[in-house]
């Protein structure tokens, strides 16, 4: 399959974000490879999935993701923002959405921190991953560099993903000394020559976030293996079952 779809915080253009929901909404794509999801921890150090370090804009309350126990995080209701046919919908454990995907998808699992943040982090995703045989079908990314290295460090069988939404000149260099096979980049960043240098050097690429049908087309023109991902998995069937 070209251009694999990745369910950006699971499908959540159709259901909330990083919820069980959007997860399962993801899955009932056929066509749907990849689950991309955030990562933080509790306060008592439980993997908790959620994008924003504040509660605020998913879950409707102050305060943040790391002051509270992840049994008071699940008691929070992370879908009636969405739509009040979501109310209810809890904050995943990490734990949680390995076992609902083990088998059906792929996951590029982002951690949220930098400078040292939510210390430990990095262990306890790995030994998540390991205790379901996951290593292999999953890649652990982040904008933080060192958080990466210390992945590699713990497990160098799980593949590592730099995010970033820029194109510097030195990004290659910058690939290979954090040892990182996987690239998740802002979409607009990606050209053919970009592209070409990338993808020789064994590193696969996915190009976020990518909604609109027209930038879908544009990036499988590029180059197939561009992994695209979406909010609407929806879109990108329309896109490519129409043959691009």
């Amino acid at each position: 399959m070209n251009n694999w779809c990745v369910a950006h915080r699971g499908a959540s253009g159709e259901a909330p974000e990083n919820t069980m929901g959007a997860f399962r909404q993801a899955m009932a794509y056929d066509t749907v490879q990849w689950i991309e999801l955030d990562v933080q921890l509790s306060r008592d150090g439980i993997a908790v999935v959620i994008h924003d370090d504040k509660l605020q804009r998913t879950a409707g309350v102050k305060g943040f993701v790391g002051e509270k126990t992840a049994e008071e995080l699940q008691r929070l209701d992370a879908g009636r923002w969405f739509g009040k046919s979501f109310a209810g919908e809890r904050i995943p454990l990490l734990e949680e959405v390995l076992e609902a995907t083990s088998g059906r998808c792929r996951l590029n699992v982002e951690l949220k921190t930098y400078g040292g943040r939510y210390p430990g982090i990095e262990q306890t995703v790995v030994e998540l991953l390991h205790a379901r045989a996951l290593q292999h079908d999953a890649v652990i990314t982040s904008f933080d560099g060192e958080s990466l290295r210390r992945v590699r460090a713990i497990s160098p069988d799980i593949r590592t993903g730099l995010i970033i939404d820029a194109a510097p000149p030195s990004l290659l260099d910058e690939l290979q000394r954090l040892d990182c096979g996987f690239l998740s980049i802002g979409y607009r960043h990606l050209n053919a020559q970009r592209m070409e240098a990338i993808k020789g050097a064994g590193i696969e690429t996915m190009a976020w976030t990518v909604n609109d049908p027209a930038a879908m087309r544009k990036l499988a023109a590029i180059d197939p293996d561009i992994m695209i991902c979406t909010n609407y998995p929806d879109r990108w069937e329309q896109v490519f079952a129409a043959g691009i």
